[in-house]
């Protein structure tokens, strides 16, 4: 009998114990297990989910996240079947993946950053001399004049028609600011807003007439390109290395995330940082296709580390100015930080700015 009794206890310890360790690897898998969520995400975010503290920031909170990366306004052509979200780099794009896909308002926008114009020193120190810009003592920042440019360039001026760009071989040929191709790319098409606004007036293009009234500028404007960029991550990466135009549009974010770079592997060189006197404001809007993607989304505004990881990648995170200052007080004198004499143009609606970006590629 005492040995029946024994068995039994024997069975019933062992049983106990691997009771235990199954509730513990349980409870383990639920402490560090995390959700899958594949998305789609403009270029310039690419840097963003491939940060190691990112990732694991992340999955603190349970989440890896699979990205692909495309243009904004390219997003509505993909299928997007059996993706979680769509991250375009503005409203625009985002409110028309919204509504295809029936995604439930509001949207989450997590950061946001303004465009800027990039120049080597001595395309800026032209612009300066001739009206077209101002530079901040150090010359490291400044602000571009849009109504001087956009008259400039309506009048098809050249570098060599401006004093002072004699002296610098690489200025040459119509006077234009490198853009991403408008009917793809969300800064391309931003900066149709932009320019349209100021050669509208100071209305945003709204209407047919409007529409008809700024094409011959719109087309212009990027007509003088030839091949555009897909992407501003592209076209920032070819300003750095030396390579293209001498004045680039970008997102402020690619530029803070340059300067924020402690590996040395990057250099500012003889950059200089132009904030248009009238810009827009990229909004970088979460599309969320499945409520996964949506949890994802209002992490991404409200963690904290995330938050502040945004920052470090360059982006102004929404509804505290103080964040961006405070993590980019070094690189002041490249940055405007709190957007002083910058002036923000509506954005027109997503119809209006397709229609814009079909007649400034074909004038048709």
């Amino acid at each position: 009998m005492r040995r029946i009794v024994g068995i039994v206890l024997a069975v019933l310890l062992i049983g106990g114990v691997v009771a235990a360790v199954v509730a513990g690897r349980d409870n383990g898998d639920q402490s560090t297990a995390t959700k899958t969520v594949h998305g789609v995400v403009g270029s310039e975010k690419a840097e963003f989910f491939a940060d190691p503290d990112v990732v694991k920031a992340l999955a603190a909170k349970g989440y890896t996240v699979r990205t692909e990366t495309s243009g904004s306004w390219a997003m509505e052509g993909l299928d997007l079947k059996g993706y979680d979200f769509a991250f375009p780099s503005s409203q625009a794009p985002a409110d028309e993946l919204a509504a295809k896909y029936k995604a439930r308002q509001p949207l989450p926008r997590p950061f946001y950053s303004p465009l800027v114009v990039v120049a080597h020193r001595n395309a800026a120190e032209v612009l300066a001399a001739n009206g077209l810009a101002t530079l901040d003592k150090g010359q490291h920042r400044g602000t571009l004049k849009m109504a001087a440019y956009v008259k400039a360039a309506g009048d098809d001026r050249t570098w060599q028609q401006l004093k002072g760009a004699d002296k610098y071989g690489e200025l040459t040929g119509t006077l234009y600011i490198a853009s991403t191709d408008p009917e793809s790319s969300s800064s391309g098409a931003l900066y149709l807003a932009a320019t349209s606004y100021v050669a509208n007036g100071g209305r945003v293009v709204a209407s047919d007439a409007d529409i008809d009234r700024t094409a011959p500028l719109m087309h212009k404007l990027i007509s003088v390109q030839g091949a555009q960029q897909p992407s501003s991550d592209a076209a920032f990466r070819d300003f750095v290395s030396g390579a293209g135009n001498p004045l680039v549009l970008v997102y402020e974010s690619q530029v803070a995330s340059l300067l924020g770079d402690d590996s040395g592997q990057q250099s500012a060189g003889d950059l200089t940082v132009l904030y248009p006197d009238t810009t827009a404001n990229s909004d970088h809007t979460v599309v969320p296709l499945t409520e996964e993607g949506r949890a994802l989304g209002e992490l991404l505004s409200d963690d904290p580390v995330l938050r502040k990881l945004a920052v470090r990648h360059g982006f102004r995170p929404q509804g505290d100015a103080a964040e961006f200052v405070a993590a980019t007080a070094a690189d002041a004198a490249y940055l405007n930080q709190k957007l002083t004499g910058v002036r923000q143009a509506p954005v027109p609606t997503s119809e209006v700015l397709r229609e814009m970006a079909r007649r400034a590629r074909s004038q048709s």
